[in-house]
């Protein structure tokens, strides 16, 4: 079973969650918002959209390349955890 269908409930909450983000900057949009408003909005999709990122990509790793948490090769989870970390911080 893939990890985007063991996530399916979570993931597509965080998706909706954009959704209803992007429909805030069609609404401002329309409603003729200030651009420092519109802008703001924008920051926050991105954001959310980094998140999503960060989760698929450190899921994808602890299911498809390794798990840092049970991975008996200790240089592997070691890089394993490495590179969650590295997702993370640049992502963020």
């Amino acid at each position: 079973m893939s990890h985007t269908t063991k996530n399916k409930t979570r993931l597509l909450a965080r998706v909706r969650r954009l959704k209803g983000q992007m429909e805030a900057i069609e609404r401002s949009l329309e409603n003729e918002a200030p651009c420092g408003e519109v802008l703001n909005l924008v920051a926050s999709v991105r954001g959310a959209v980094n998140g999503l990122t960060v989760e698929l990509i450190e899921d994808h790793i602890r299911e498809h390349v390794s798990n840092p948490d049970s991975d008996d090769d200790a240089d592997r989870a070691q890089g394993a955890a490495e590179l969650i970390d590295v997702v993370r911080t640049y992502l963020k």
